[in-house]
């Protein structure tokens, strides 16, 4: 049954060992049929809502970001428990009578950013790109690890990008509003080819055709700001910068759709970053030296040892290089 093999995926993703190959298998059984991707997005919100649940009655002490960490240590019968819950929290959902509960830490956006339990979800693994087709006609390009779920009905069409990043071609569907949500930001689409870029609460959106429009969700309309071809908005916090008529920085901020990453004069902890989203072998730029050089041209975003190599030689800056990172210094 569906609900069982949904069970299957979601305990097995909730201990170490989550790999690629086991992201693609379930990404193959959810897009089998719509049965399968209810089933599992049923479940999943479940779960995490039952794990919510025993986080705030734990009396262990927590850090991070992390929480499932009691299930990846609870005992199998604890595991189980937890589980139960987890599916009859499901069954109130699906009766459409689930009261939603808030984390009274968590920031408004993170509720006005989720997704209905029926979205589809697509992800990427580092260095991993991703081509979707929407039933709309519409297309997405998901970059480097990154997190989208859509969700597209006969009304309107929904996008969340929860981590990461994503090109958007939509199709022009009179009646049929087209709006990404990322973070604390929507971006409405009046008929466009653009990207949303989001690195936690930053949002970045360059525009490659058409208009679109960037809202602030906690202020309303009265914070929208309509971009159309070249132009770039990158927001933070209530801060929101407009960059017009920037056609080489739009064409930059999407090199990686060809693999390579583009830079104009650069701070190199920051190019070092951006090859870092690509990449699990990690740069690291120490010394005073190394971090004021900047850094233009076109890098192939795969390749961080060939550039490491081409800065040793053209700069004198010393490279070392070890199983999980390349080090560049003075």
């Amino acid at each position: 049954m569906a609900n069982d093999r949904a069970a299957d995926f979601i305990e097995r993703r909730e201990i170490a060992g989550w790999s690629d190959a086991d992201q693609a298998e379930l990404d193959a059984w959810l897009a089998e049929s719509f049965g399968n991707r209810s089933a599992y997005w049923r479940l999943e919100h479940g779960w995490r809502a039952a794990d919510r649940i025993s986080a705030l009655g734990s009396t262990t002490e927590w850090s991070g970001d992390d929480d499932l960490q009691d299930l990846r240590v609870a005992a199998p019968g604890r595991r189980r428990m937890i589980f139960a819950m987890a599916a009859c929290l499901a069954v109130v959902v699906a009766t459409g009578s689930f009261v939603a509960l808030r984390d009274p830490s968590g920031p408004a956006a993170e509720m006005a950013d989720a997704a209905p339990v029926s979205a589809t979800r697509f992800a990427t693994p580092v260095g991993g790109k991703r081509v979707v087709p929407l039933d709309d006609g519409s297309r997405v390009e998901i970059n480097t690890a990154s997190v989208v779920r859509t969700a597209i009905t006969a009304s309107k069409r929904d996008v969340w990008l929860d981590r990461g990043e994503a090109y958007f071609e939509v199709a022009h569907l009179a009646g049929r509003p087209f709006v990404v949500h990322a973070g604390s930001r929507t971006v409405t689409v009046l008929g466009t080819k653009f990207s949303v870029r989001r690195d936690g609460e930053k949002v970045t959106v360059s525009v490659v055709e058409g208009r679109v429009r960037v809202t602030d969700v906690k202020l309303g309309t009265q914070s929208a700001a309509v971009i159309s071809a070249g132009d770039m908005v990158v927001a933070q916090g209530a801060s929101t910068l407009l960059t017009q008529k920037s056609e080489e920085r739009v064409r930059d901020a999407l090199s990686w759709r060809s693999g390579m990453l583009n830079f104009d004069q650069s701070p190199l902890p920051g190019v070092a970053a951006e090859f870092n989203r690509y990449n699990r072998r990690q740069i690291v730029v120490t010394g005073a030296e190394a971090s004021r050089r900047r850094i233009g041209g076109a890098f192939p975003a795969a390749d961080p040892e060939g550039f490491a190599r081409l800065l040793g030689e053209a700069y004198g800056l010393h490279v070392q290089e070890n199983a999980d990172a390349i080090i560049i210094s003075d």
